[in-house]
């Protein structure tokens, strides 16, 4: 019988994949700001609603960010 092994949780760059994450995320709202001037009333209103949630999210990444390297720092690998 074989047993399988879990694969330990490597967290060593998550906070590299998060910071990349946001800077996507800004990427995209500029990109979506820029399509507002082109756009119908009914679209720019849908599009600053996206980026309204990409604010929200990019809050929670922000968060996300200073957790992991503060568990980092602590040396928390889980």
């Amino acid at each position: 019988m074989v047993k399988n092994k879990p694969n330990p949780d490597d967290r060593s760059d998550n906070v590299e994949n998060i910071q990349s994450i946001i800077v996507h995320t800004i990427e995209n709202m500029r990109e979506a700001e820029a399509a507002i001037e082109h756009s119908n009333s009914k679209d720019a209103a849908e599009i600053e609603a996206k980026n309204e949630r990409r604010r929200e999210a990019l809050d929670a990444l922000r968060s996300e960010v200073k957790e992991e390297a503060q568990a980092s720092q602590n040396g928390y690998t889980e």
